[in-house]
């Protein structure tokens, strides 16, 4: 061989090495960059499977504090009903007491004006009692409104702290 086919040879080895030696540069970077994108799905599945966890735990807190809103609620309404129970019957009493009053209301006199004045007065006496009954009724009645709409509204103002906080 002359010398000129040993250049040539040494200059096609020489440019093969470098080659060689920039193919495996060029793997080493694919491999690393693998590695931190490996890393870097690694580190975002955890932190999505952290941030489901989270939010899964929030929702049954809040569904817990709804519940135990609602449970509070059908306590406060059970003591409201029981405490209209009591005022109904109580006032079921104070009617029947004014309608007996009304009903004894008479005066036994011979003198026509004492007699005229006893009816005079047991009518006024039924009079009373009639606007006494229906005064309590109403009254009832709007006891047992005010009672729904205030449980109502603290139910659902704790709802609602119960979804913010």
């Amino acid at each position: 061989m002359s010398g000129w086919g040993v250049r040539v040879i040494a200059l096609l080895l020489v440019v093969g090495s470098y080659w060689l030696t920039y193919q495996h540069g060029r793997s080493v970077e694919r491999a690393d960059a693998a590695v931190v994108t490996a890393d870097r799905d690694s580190v975002d599945r955890l932190a999505e499977v952290l941030g489901e966890r989270n939010a899964r735990a929030e929702e049954q807190r809040r569904a817990q504090a709804q519940e135990e809103a609602r449970a509070h609620a059908d306590e406060e309404r059970t003591i409201a009903d029981a405490g209209a129970a009591g005022a109904d019957a109580a006032g079921q009493r104070l009617r029947d007491e004014a309608e007996k009053l009304a009903a004894t209301i008479s005066c036994p006199a011979t003198d026509t004006a004492a007699i005229a004045r006893g009816q005079a007065a047991t009518r006024s006496a039924m009079v009373l009692s009639d606007l006494l009954a229906r005064a309590d009724a109403r009254a009832g009645e709007l006891a047992k409104a005010y009672d729904r709409a205030r449980m109502a509204g603290l139910t659902c103002e704790a709802s609602y702290n119960a979804l913010t906080l």
